[in-house]
């Protein structure tokens, strides 16, 4: 009789996240806790960490420095793995702070290894905005003075050449900074690149702006040109262009001079109504639209507009190209007043949550609502951990052939330890993250994650925890009989697991729909690669 080769005999899969086996350490809260290798730590505390943000249970200081020692031990031990991870973190994971420190530090740890290869390609990779050259400068020479090694000037010389243009000039080069972009340019010795004849004119241009010279703009650059003309106009021609002129006429006026939405409302001297939203937004971008829903309300903006708006926002190709995180959906939501944006801003959440998969039989999917998860982690504060939690394992739950969601905690002063909640048949994923807020699914208190599994766990198919993994007592792996898969979403990056990552059990993280791809993979026995 085979004892091995049953017909339920299945290849044992592997996550990327690895960890001990045997717990050397308790968590915050007193559980088991599981140390984890350095690219398993420093993946989940990058794709959670908001630079210079406290969290819960570590200082914004401890947290900042505890990720820098990762990334220079990762980039001495890995750096081909490192430079990957960080255009990884910067581009799909759209975690720009995060990155722009890590490609900095991996430039530090690569100098402090007497090495310099590397260096100047991970730079470039991070430079994705035309502000970002200026800020990977300010952090450099705030942490290591005004020397900088030749492989993070040619790297952010690189950026420049790809992103320094007559739109991003007026939108970016502002006195606000401390570094503009003369003082890039002056820095790094940036040459103008080869197929951008113009870019030359451009750079001086810049340095003239920057020491206040009154040289004329080169005929070259006729978007600046435009601008400086429009910027001339007394203040009643500026007040005629929207009187006199038909809408799509004033738009191709203020399209063809570069002006953006923030500066249109101080030229004219006034808040913009919603005849000159409505000129404004053919020029707008994806992100600007979604942080204007709630002025284009309260100006009154016509249905017509809006709908142009809508169509926008639905749009999967410009859902795509904006690499927005599905929280900015949410966060979009629960700022406009109307209506009438939820439907299409449900369907860029769609979008942008592509990639989580059907799951065939019953998932038990667990949402931690403790107290640490009440933690911000955007930079209004509009957002806290739990609302990423809820918003992904309610995104997860509609995929699933069936499933329980939970909401858990530990009956902190006499409340529940835990709620199921119901499910409404074709009940958008936006609508349901509201309900959970406005019918009590938000619990507090510590985190029971053992009693929540022991509780409800009914013979499903995996579990699927979204959690900060600061568990309170027991070994959440041993919850579980080994057979079931375990699926650990992290949503803060401290320093322990709660449980061996092993076979069946897995962990991932972020604020993405990445890990979720994972899923299926594992369980058709398939190892289940790092997402870069």
């Amino acid at each position: 009789m085979s004892k091995f080769n049953a017909a339920t005999a299945r290849p044992a899969a592997f996550g990327p996240v690895t960890s001990e086996q045997v717990p050397s350490q308790l968590t915050f809260q007193g559980g088991a806790g599981y140390a984890r290798d350095a690219k398993s730590e420093l993946f989940l505390l990058a794709v959670m960490n908001l630079v210079g943000e406290e969290t819960f249970y570590v200082s914004a200081g401890d947290r900042d420095s505890r990720f820098v020692g990762l990334v220079h031990a990762v980039t001495q031990q890995d750096p081909d793995w490192t430079g990957r991870f960080l255009r990884w973190l910067r581009t799909e994971a759209n975690l720009r702070s995060a990155a722009l420190v890590g490609a900095a530090e991996f430039a530090r740890a690569r100098l402090l290894a007497g090495e310099a290869g590397l260096s100047r390609q991970v730079v470039d990779s991070v430079l994705l905005r035309a502000d970002e050259p200026g800020e990977l400068l300010a952090y450099w020479t705030s942490r290591y003075g005004r020397s900088i090694p030749k492989p993070v000037k040619r790297g952010i010389a690189d950026g420049v050449r790809r992103l320094y243009d007559q739109r991003s000039l007026l939108k970016w080069d502002s006195a606000a900074h401390g570094y503009r972009f003369a003082d890039v340019l002056e820095l790094t010795h940036a040459s103008p690149a080869a197929d951008s004849p113009w870019q030359g004119d451009l750079f001086r241009h810049a340095i003239d702006r920057r020491h206040k010279r009154d040289n004329p703009i080169p005929d070259s650059l006729p978007l600046l040109v435009a601008h400086a003309d429009l910027m001339s106009w007394p203040h009643e021609a500026r007040i005629e262009l929207f009187t006199r002129h038909e809408p799509e006429e004033v738009a191709a006026v203020l399209r063809d001079a570069g002006m953006t939405w923030e500066s249109l409302s101080g030229w004219l001297q006034a808040p913009l109504s919603a005849k000159k939203w409505a000129a404004i937004i053919p020029s707008m971008g994806y992100m600007a639209l979604l942080r204007n829903l709630r002025n284009f309300d309260q100006a009154g903006l016509s249905d017509r507009s809006a709908g142009k708006v809508a169509e926008r926002l639905a749009d999967p190709d410009q859902v795509a190209r904006s690499r927005q995180l599905p929280m900015r959906f949410l966060s979009a939501y629960n700022a406009a007043p109307s209506l009438r944006w939820a439907w299409p801003l449900e369907q860029a959440l769609q979008h942008s949550l592509g990639r989580i998969p059907a799951l065939r039989g019953r998932t038990l999917v667990l949402v931690d609502t403790s107290g640490s998860m009440d933690e911000s982690f955007s930079r209004d504060g509009s957002l806290m951990r739990w609302d990423a939690a809820v918003l992904f394992g309610l995104a997860l739950a509609q995929r699933c052939e069936k499933a329980d969601v939970v909401s858990f905690s530990n009956g902190w002063q006499g409340q529940t330890p835990s709620l199921v909640f119901p499910a409404k048949a074709g009940e958008s994923v936006l609508k349901a993250v509201q309900r959970w807020k406005s019918d009590g699914y938000f619990l507090n208190g510590g985190t029971d994650t053992v009693g929540a599994v022991q509780r409800h766990f009914a013979g499903h198919d995996r579990v699927v925890i979204l959690t900060d993994e600061q568990a309170a007592r027991g070994d959440v792996g041993q919850a579980l009989p080994d057979t079931v898969p375990l699926y650990t979403w992290n949503l803060a990056g401290y320093q322990q697991g709660h449980a061996a990552d092993r076979a069946n059990r897995y962990t991932f993280g972020g604020l993405t729909d990445q890990c979720f791809a994972m899923i299926p993979l594992l369980e058709g026995g398939r190892n289940a690669d790092w997402p870069f």
